[in-house]
């Protein structure tokens, strides 16, 4: 694992999108596993202004999303593909068929999930994962006590979760109760994970998830596994390492 230590959110935005346009230039076509919440959204940022700038070309390549809310349509506000749309896709040159966002109207989440494994396996699986991590250790929404070999799956939000996303809905019981997320499985399968983390709100579950054992309990645990980890964070968040 390598981990590169950032003054603040805005260094560590723009460390993770040097990573990742390195990605794009150096193959083109990028199989590019992208994630939702503050955490990735100035990196998202950094990358438009460099490609405003003629610094990057996204036409070749193709993104999967890691999770979607079960019941949202894509033009809902809190939908995981609105919010694409609106922080990054809408501001480049990527083409709209590259993109790929779990279906959360899906009248079959079963079947829906078997799609999007199928999508990740027909484009040759994911080049770089991009991760935030909640409080919990979740990655995706794979909640603490989920089995690690899980692939895309239906998830139920626990409350803390739903408590934690209440603030972006008009109240809390907007929240949807489901998501479709990739699972552990999934995510191990990247070539290369990229995870961001920023905040001291963040530095006992970075500690946790980096330092302690693997254990279902802390999700993000399992990463200690994977052979090619990029950790980067501010110095809060990476303060108790």
């Amino acid at each position: 694992m390598k981990i590169y230590c950032a003054k603040d959110y805005y260094g560590m935005s723009r460390k993770a999108a040097n990573i990742l346009s390195a990605q794009v230039i150096l193959k083109p076509d990028s199989v590019l596993g992208l994630a939702t919440g503050s955490s990735p959204i100035g990196i998202y940022q950094q990358l438009i202004a460099w490609y405003r700038k003629g610094d990057l070309d996204f036409r070749a390549v193709k993104t999967v999303n890691l999770d979607e809310y079960v019941g949202l349509s894509p033009d809902h506000p809190q939908s995981y593909r609105y919010f694409m749309q609106s922080n990054f896709f809408d501001h480049i040159n990527i083409p709209p068929e590259n993109t790929n966002v779990p279906n959360g109207l899906a009248q079959d989440t079963d079947a829906e999930c078997r799609r999007y494994n199928q999508v990740i396996h027909s484009l040759g699986g994911i080049d770089i994962q991009l991760l935030g991590m909640g409080h919990n250790g979740h990655i995706g929404f794979n909640e603490p006590g989920q089995a690690f070999e899980l692939e895309t799956h239906v998830v139920d939000l626990t409350a803390n979760t739903i408590d934690a996303n209440a603030r972006f809905f008009s109240s809390r019981d907007q929240v949807p109760r489901q998501a479709l997320t990739m699972g552990i499985k999934t995510i191990m399968q990247a070539q290369r994970i990229l995870m961001v983390v920023s905040g001291a709100d963040k530095a006992d579950i970075v500690k946790q998830a980096f330092t302690g054992p693997v254990v279902p309990q802390v999700p993000a645990s399992i990463l200690q596994m994977h052979p090619n980890v990029v950790l980067v964070g501010d110095e809060a968040a990476l303060s108790k390492l």
